[in-house]
């Protein structure tokens, strides 16, 4: 759909290319640390924090240490960021930047 649209894509896979902390803390600040955590992984459940209070610092920390924490897919279009998302958001932002 982005490339339809004639956007310009750069697809990353964060198992083999991990984020950084800068990184996952761009991204929390612009769709929200809770929004970006995979709160109902399995990964969470594995390491027996499924059911914990968990302040934005500790997702973070999560988030490096288990790439399968992030949310995905993970969308950025302009200065929007598109998280777990059907075509109808990825429209609507495509939209917003053009």
């Amino acid at each position: 759909m982005l490339l339809q649209e004639g956007l310009e894509v750069t697809d990353r896979d964060f198992f083999k290319d991990t984020f950084s902390e800068v990184e996952i803390r761009e991204l929390a600040a612009i769709g929200g640390t809770e929004n970006i955590f995979a709160r109902r992984s399995p990964s969470l459940k594995k390491i027996g924090m499924a059911d914990t209070e968990l302040s934005d610092d500790d997702m973070v920390k999560l988030m490096l240490q288990e790439p399968k924490l992030v949310r995905r897919p993970l969308i950025k279009v302009g200065g929007k960021l598109i998280v777990g998302s059907g075509n109808a958001a990825v429209a609507e932002a495509i939209a917003e930047a053009g």
